[in-house]
């Protein structure tokens, strides 16, 4: 499968602090990548660096075959960048903020249309931004990825602060654009929109590569991480490690009456973080 996204040994730092050391990946046409990690991992650097706006202090990175320090505007055109900090005009309307990139990239009346159509906002295309909600701003700013039809889309961390109904919706506008062969570079600190849509991950912690891999297949590896809970008649709950060295105690329980429920703790990718760094996953 043809790559798409290419990372080679990429380090980039700001002063005395490391922001990424040695990161290295690819990333195939059609997939959902993600790159899990708390803020401040470095994610939001890293698509910087992948999409031309920072220049790298080692290393390689390629989009769509061209190494990302040569970049030209019609490279450009090839991928769209969804970012919290790309603002939103506040005082323009809804079909007069995607106008002003619609006159960058020469995509005319019907482009605009059709982005605003996608996201559900063909209704307040003569709304000022300022009176959107949080997550009618976010379907705006993924207009404007939409807008110029790109290979490509990066979007970083897109349903953050969103309620679960509106991340859900975008949701199902990504599962469509990987319907139709697109290639999306998703960041996220939320372990289970990753499950959810993610067909390879990265997990990034303190600038380096934790763990890479499917979800199942890095849970897989951490199999070590199953548990048997049990809950006890006076209320309590004990757990044991699910293998054969807790069948005599556990039969203990049942003989006098203890036992009330036992289910099995699966690994996943909140408690594989968890191991790797110590820390929480979501933040």
């Amino acid at each position: 499968m043809e790559v798409m996204i290419k990372a080679d040994n990429i380090v980039k730092s700001f002063g005395s602090r490391k922001v990424l050391d040695g990161i290295s990946f690819q990333v195939r046409k059609g997939q959902i990548f993600g790159l899990l990690g708390p803020s401040g991992a470095g994610k939001t650097t890293l698509i910087k660096i992948l999409t031309g706006q920072l220049e790298c202090d080692g290393g390689t990175g390629v989009i769509n075959g061209v190494d990302t320090h040569k970049l030209t505007g019609e490279d450009h055109k090839g991928f769209g960048i969804m970012m919290d900090n790309f603002g939103v005009y506040d005082r323009l309307n809804c079909y007069e903020n995607l106008k002003v990139f619609a006159q960058i990239y020469d995509v005319k009346e019907d482009g605009i249309l059709n982005a605003l159509k996608k996201v559900g906002l063909e209704n307040a295309k003569k709304t000022a931004a300022e009176k959107l909600s949080k997550g009618m701003r976010s379907r705006l700013r993924l207009a404007r990825v939409f807008m110029t039809d790109p290979d490509i889309l990066f979007l970083d961390e897109p349903t953050s602060g969103l309620d679960p109904a509106t991340a859900n919706e975008i949701h199902k506008m990504m599962l469509a654009e990987k319907e139709k062969g697109k290639t999306i570079f998703l960041t996220t600190h939320t372990m289970s929109e990753a499950e959810k849509l993610c067909d390879y991950l990265v997990m990034l912690n303190e600038g380096k590569i934790a763990e890479q891999g499917c979800s199942q297949e890095i849970c897989r590896r951490y199999d070590h991480q199953r548990m048997l809970k049990i809950h006890l008649s006076d209320g309590s709950d004990i757990q044991f490690p699910h293998n054969e060295n807790a069948a005599e105690e556990i039969a203990e329980l049942i003989k006098n009456g203890r036992m009330e429920t036992i289910h099995t703790t699966e690994p996943n990718l909140e408690t594989v973080f968890m191991e790797l760094t110590g820390k929480e996953l979501e933040v």
